[in-house]
């Protein structure tokens, strides 16, 4: 899949770019921005916002009244902004919000032109688009309060965790720009660590602060590269991860762009090629990400029916290229044994390496022990272990066998006696010990991996 990126939020129609305005829209496609979304701030800006988009298919316009020009929106306005709206290219309301670090406008009246484009956004069924500096309570009360049918994003975040947090619950995105590659940045990075991967965007806020290696230059479009890669560095995941994942997000949030439908089987995360057999799976647990979205790190894995072992091989083309071919996808992998074994066999001779990331019920699902037949295919293998005991993993996991983590702890003890590398994983929730996690393991003598919550691929 092309490399590619969408610039959420940027304002191309202010006088910085008159002098180069086509030049830099150039450089944008020529560094793989797929589309450009210009935000409006006052009445000048939108208009001029509305005549780029009308000219450059790849640029949609965001209409409204920033905070600082509050002041400025009477009936007359407000009547030309209902008028705008309705444009084909016009995808959100924004930018607005509030800021109460300058107060070129009062507090009271922000807070009302707030709620009122707030408002539009609702009745016409647009996103909203949110500037916050130093008002953060406000900002969650009013959408807490207004926001019931429509969702949006927190743009160039520069809040705290449990503002990220608040504003997730609402079903907004957090949009990240230049500042999370400043030198003091260091607890915007950290809150970059946590949030969910179906919540997160990019974008410039060009001309203003460009990300290092550029800071001093006016920003443009073609920089967002420089923020995702800072992403990827503080996620630990590729430029391409970075770009798949927010690319998506954007294109879903503001409905712009095509969607691929069609689930993948094949998935590239980082350097490893993972394969996606089935969506069915013997636990049914909460914090599983099936539950929420068909999404794995940008990736589509809502299957329309299971792949055959031909399919799986076409899919994977040169198992040498990764560093390792791993079977997970948002289903059971030994619910298929037979493609497990028939595929796994293919790559070893084509000289790749395979891991089986389980749950560890595949014993129980074939009434015996499956392990032996492993031998030789399987380098590595991640068995979900999810909690301490066996009426914790009930509550949890909702396995379909009441024997399941007695079966799963058997699966392990097997697995070491064939499988060269052998690890339990689980995840950090409240209900989980992860004291007694590890002195399970120990017992084992398997390693234990804890994966953070909401962090998925």
């Amino acid at each position: 899949m092309k490399l590619e990126f969408i610039d959420t939020h940027c304002h191309l129609e202010m006088e910085a770019f008159d002098k180069d305005r086509e030049e830099v829209i150039a450089r944008a496609k020529d560094a793989n921005i797929k589309y450009i979304i210009n935000a409006g701030s006052d009445r000048e800006g939108n208009l001029k916002g509305l005549k780029l988009s009308s000219m450059h298919p790849q640029i949609y316009s965001a209409v409204g009244i920033h905070p600082h020009d509050a002041v400025t929106l009477d009936e007359t306005l407000f009547q030309e902004l209902n008028e705008w709206v309705k444009k084909p290219k016009v995808i959100a309301i924004g930018e607005i919000g509030l800021d109460y670090h300058y107060l070129n406008s009062p507090k009271g009246i922000q807070i009302e032109v707030f709620r009122r484009q707030v408002n539009l956004a609702q009745n016409v069924g647009l996103p909203v688009i949110v500037h916050s500096r130093e008002a953060k309570n406000d900002t969650l009360r009013i959408l807490r309060e207004e926001i019931t049918n429509t969702t949006g994003v927190l743009h160039c975040f520069s809040g705290d965790a449990h503002m990220a947090k608040k504003a997730m619950e609402l079903g907004f995105y957090i949009s990240l720009a230049g500042p999370i590659t400043f030198k003091n940045a260091a607890k915007l990075r950290e809150i970059v660590q946590t949030i969910p991967d179906e919540f997160l965007l990019i974008e410039t806020d060009a001309p203003y602060l460009s990300p290092i290696p550029l800071r001093g230059k006016r920003n443009e479009p073609s920089f967002v590269k420089h923020t995702a890669q800072a992403i990827a560095d503080i996620r630990g995941i590729t430029l391409n991860d970075v770009g798949r994942i927010t690319t998506l997000n954007a294109k879903k949030l503001f409905r712009i762009g095509e969607i691929k439908e069609q689930g993948e089987i094949a998935y590239k995360i980082r350097d490893s090629l993972y394969l996606n057999i089935t969506n069915k799976c013997t636990n049914k647990c909460s914090f599983c990400v099936r539950t929420r979205t068909s999404y794995v790190k940008g990736h589509n894995l809502r299957l329309e029916k299971e792949p055959t072992v031909l399919q799986v091989i076409k899919a994977i083309k040169d198992p040498k290229i990764y560093k390792e071919i791993v079977f997970c996808g948002i289903g059971e992998p030994f619910l298929r044994l037979d493609v497990i074994k028939k595929v796994s066999k293919w790559i070893k001779k084509q000289g790749g390496k395979v891991r089986v990331n389980t749950n560890g019920h595949g014993n129980l699902i074939y009434g015996k022990n499956i392990v032996p037949e492993l031998k030789g295919l399987v380098d590595s293998i991640s068995i979900s272990l999810d909690a301490e005991n066996a009426e914790k993993y009930k509550k949890i996991c909702k396995p379909a066998d009441s024997g399941a983590f007695d079966s799963m702890l058997s699966f392990v003890k097997e697995a070491r006696n064939v499988i060269p590398d052998v690890q339990l994983t689980v995840v950090e929730i409240p209900q989980i010990d992860l004291a007694k996690c590890h002195e399970l393991a120990k017992e084992l003598g398997v390693k234990l991996r804890v994966r953070n919550f909401n962090v998925v691929g």
